[in-house]
């Protein structure tokens, strides 16, 4: 494994035991285990997610699944808050190398969570470009050989399928209430993510598409992206709170604002 993959010592020994216990799981069947998401294409801090894939040879086994569930609920247990908030999937080479049209579910690690599900989360053209273009490698061969070029025609498609979904969550209650203060500001940077999307065929971390946004949207929507990016700190205490009134009226108005800009695309 890189010696060093993050700059957080405590992350990387965590990183260092999945690997090795993926390893002890899965012997010849695993393929590389690889970094994604804001600890690859950036903006990642001690309040972010850690977005790992693992690719396998060939498809998990009954027992191969069973072991790697109770791997996971070790890991979990780990005194290291990091161990806590591990995310990613399972995914054979054969599928991950090009994008799947279909999504099909994945064994998936929820972020916070100690057992595997099923789910289509990491199943995407995002997760492979962001793989592909700047996995952090913690074991195995280059992602280049592994994944095909994405194109910005994917990104863009992937991006205009998601945004009506988001719109048709943005409105369900929270166990904080009618919104929490978690998903209001994800709600808003995810908004600013896509639509960075669209515009560029690309994708860049949270903080750079609300630094984009800013310049590139509606200013009457600054401030309130603004606050968005700045309400990282104590993520999982956020999920707990309720969100203002006001900011969760503004944040309905741009999630349709957000489908808005891409129906004239």
């Amino acid at each position: 494994m890189t010696a060093r993959p993050t700059r957080f010592p405590e992350l990387n020994d965590v990183l260092a035991e999945l690997v090795a216990s993926v390893r002890g799981v899965l012997d010849e069947n695993v393929c590389g285990t690889y970094l994604q998401g804001s600890f690859a294409v950036g903006g990642a801090d001690e309040h972010s997610d850690v977005d790992f894939v693992v690719v396998t040879h060939g498809a998990l086994s009954a027992e191969q699944f069973a072991a790697l569930d109770a791997m996971h609920g070790r890991l979990y247990a780990l005194e290291v808050p990091w161990a806590q908030h591990l995310e990613g999937s399972y995914i054979t080479a054969d599928l991950l190398r090009r994008v799947d049209p279909s999504q099909s579910p994945l064994p998936y690690l929820d972020n916070g969570a100690s057992r595997l599900v099923w789910d289509d989360h990491c199943n995407t053209a995002i997760v492979r470009w962001s793989l592909r273009e700047h996995g952090v490698v913690l074991a195995g061969p280059d992602p280049h050989t592994l994944v095909e070029p994405v194109s910005a025609a994917q990104l863009r498609s992937e991006a205009l399928a998601a945004l009506p979904k988001y719109a048709a969550w943005a409105p369900e209650p929270t166990r904080a209430g009618p919104m929490s203060r978690w998903k209001q500001a994800y709600l808003v940077v995810t908004v600013c993510r896509l639509l960075q999307t669209l515009e560029t065929g690309t994708v860049v971390s949270k903080h750079d598409a609300a630094e984009w946004a800013k310049g590139a949207l509606d200013p009457r929507w600054a401030a309130l992206i603004q606050r968005a990016d700045d309400d990282r700190p104590d993520p999982w205490l956020r999920v707990y709170q309720p969100a203002a009134g006001e900011a969760i009226d503004r944040t309905l108005a741009f999630v349709e604002y957000g489908l808005d800009v891409s129906a004239a695309r």
